[in-house]
């Protein structure tokens, strides 16, 4: 399935609009667009919900016939235990982390032992926990610590984009992911030169205009082929004031939602 996640609506949420979008009008923002599937991912208002809240916003998603995904930092087992909680509130099938959370770095040792702890919860609820391809962890290291837990209920969260940062390249960590990819984290980014030719800067850029390797990602993956659902974020910097920066998320939602769809 192609999705939307928080991240496409990043500055809808935001503080620096007059009016933000709360997690139900994202919802419902994201039907409107005749999609079916929403991951809310690194909101940091979830984890402020009453269980009341929770179940309001769990039936809102339900009465849209919205397929949900959640997301975190982190793989401490108490934190990774509250989102499992969260997913069975939202009959969520996957969520997505990172390794690393925000204060707590495990060494590789150390996060093999904690997931082999975790993982067994999500077997048995059925979730997959899918870690995600980021700077701060190299794309081997990911894979290697993957594969010597060895779950069917772990894998990989695949944003090549991210990975740039630390010096690698999309395709090479697409190569190395392929078989352990669980969800596609889908957005496009490219480097732009400074005023007075100083240095870069890499930020987002409407799907299919940056070098973000998703054609070559959608080839080797094949996530329509094997069920991995591919959710659209942005890297969109702000535009100068609300008006210009919403309507500009929303019309890079929409070039990406017609670019996903354009691929078969």
């Amino acid at each position: 399935m192609i999705g939307l996640g928080t991240y496409a609506f990043f500055w809808q949420h935001s503080d620096r609009v007059p009016e933000p979008l709360s997690l139900v009008g994202a919802f419902e923002a994201t039907r409107a667009l005749g999609v079916d599937l929403f991951q809310v991912c690194d909101y940091a208002p979830l984890l402020e919900l009453t269980e009341r809240e929770i179940g309001d916003a769990a039936r809102a998603a339900s009465d849209l016939g919205l397929t949900i995904e959640l997301g975190t930092k982190g793989i401490a087992p108490d934190h990774l235990a509250r989102f499992l909680r969260l997913a069975d509130a939202f009959d969520a099938r996957l969520v997505r982390s990172m390794v690393f959370g925000a204060d707590f770095r495990p060494t590789l040792a150390e996060a093999k032992e904690l997931l082999a702890r975790s993982i067994r919860d999500y077997e048995a609820a059925g979730v997959t926990l899918a870690l995600e391809t980021y700077e701060q962890l190299p794309t081997a290291e990911l894979v290697g610590l993957v594969e010597r837990v060895g779950s069917d209920r772990l894998g990989i969260c695949l944003d090549p984009p991210n990975v740039v940062a630390a010096l690698e390249l999309p395709r090479d960590t697409i190569d190395a992911c392929a078989a352990l990819t669980r969800n596609v984290h889908a957005k496009d980014s490219a480097f732009a030169r400074q005023d007075g030719w100083v240095g870069f800067t890499y930020t987002g850029t409407p799907m299919g205009e940056g070098l973000g390797e998703y054609p070559y990602l959608f080839e080797q993956i094949r996530p329509r082929e094997h069920g991995i659902n591919e959710i659209v974020e942005h890297w969109l910097p702000w535009q100068g004031d609300p008006e210009t920066t919403v309507r500009t998320e929303r019309e890079w939602t929409a070039t990406a939602l017609e670019y996903l769809r354009s691929m078969s």
